[in-house]
């Protein structure tokens, strides 16, 4: 049988593959921005040379020690981010859901802040209390939530709650260590300034697993994204697979943010026009969700660093000033959140 039959029969199965080379096609060239621009304006045929020769010069260092490390890490910190917005939206079954709202990012930035300003000779603990602390977040929400179950709503309200009040505890230990607070706002702002191989190594192996994970979750979010009463109906484990994936959700973003700071934005408008392009089956939903939110990030982050220079605008200030604008666009054409 020969493939063009198939393709004709299901005009969908076109649109998506064309969607995912046009997602790569902006992966690969959010990072070649990223090595190109800069204080110093790189060509693109040196970025290749340097890449992929021996020959020592400036442009090899600048590519290899600052950029390069510099835009995977952004790449890897964007998919996480993208990911753990995608599987909550799904099992919330609402648009509005990321892990800065339901609060997971105030639980991983309590945890962090208290680390850089209480005990700043531990900062190698960051990223482990960062991710510490988005799970303890969301082991909160759910027990708040529980009641022979975690309904979603219930789950929501208790998210904002939850959110609300590890926001406050935050702003607590800055307001009482006022003195300290200059060494905690780039990680508050969401930056990849100053990203190196060592940040990249420490993310990349985290990174990988959650993402070959996540695959795995893909019939558990397409199972809730139908309602409680229809999973059940089908034979489903609803509270198994709602735990699962807002495990992996708290895994992602707790990588994520342990790395770069508070990103927002990311995890709720990326999954959410994606959603608009594929509709909810998470086979196509979650890949490309990564690979948007992968190369939105490094775009982001290249933007920033490029517009403002001498000055390091930190991206995540960024993608709010950029974000918040176009999601509101976005309503005010009324289209569905």
């Amino acid at each position: 049988m020969s493939l063009s039959k198939p393709l004709r029969k299901d005009p969908r199965t076109r649109r998506r593959i064309l969607l995912f080379v046009m997602f790569i096609a902006l992966v690969i060239l959010s990072i070649l921005y990223g090595l190109t621009v800069g204080a110093i304006s790189i060509p693109a045929k040196e970025v290749w040379t340097s890449l992929f020769s021996n020959t020592e010069n400036e442009f090899r260092q600048i590519v290899w020690n600052l950029r390069l490390p510099r835009v995977l890490t952004g790449l890897l910190v964007g998919i996480c981010l993208a990911i753990s917005g995608a599987f909550l939206q799904g099992v919330f079954r609402n648009p509005l859901a990321d892990p800065g709202i339901i609060g997971v990012s105030a639980g991983a930035g309590l945890a962090a802040v208290s680390i850089m300003i209480l005990f700043p000779e531990q900062m190698s603990l960051v990223p482990l209390a960062a991710f510490l602390g988005a799970l303890a977040a969301a082991a909160i929400i759910y027990a708040l939530a529980w009641n022979k179950g975690a309904p979603t709503g219930r789950m929501i309200l208790a998210g904002v709650a939850v959110n609300s009040l590890l926001g406050a505890g935050m702003t607590t230990v800055m307001l009482l260590n006022s003195e300290k607070v200059q060494a905690v706002l780039p990680w508050l702002a969401g930056s990849l300034n100053g990203k190196s191989w060592p940040h990249f190594d420490t993310i990349a192996p985290y990174a990988c697993i959650g993402i070959l994970l996540s695959l795995f979750l893909i019939k558990h979010a397409n199972v809730l994204i139908l309602g409680d009463e229809v999973a059940k109906l089908l034979g489903n484990r609803v509270e198994r697979s709602r735990m699962l994936v807002i495990l992996m959700s708290t895994f992602m973003a707790g990588i994520a943010i342990s790395v770069s700071g508070l990103i927002g934005f990311v995890g709720l408008v990326v999954p959410h026009i994606v959603r608009m392009l594929v509709g909810n089956d998470y086979k196509y939903f979650l890949p490309l969700s990564a690979l948007g939110g992968g190369a939105l990030v490094v775009a982001a982050d290249t933007s920033a660093r490029a517009w403002f220079d001498p000055i390091e605008f930190p991206v995540g200030v960024l993608l709010a000033l950029l974000g918040a604008p176009f999601f509101l666009y976005l309503l005010k054409r009324g289209l569905k959140v």
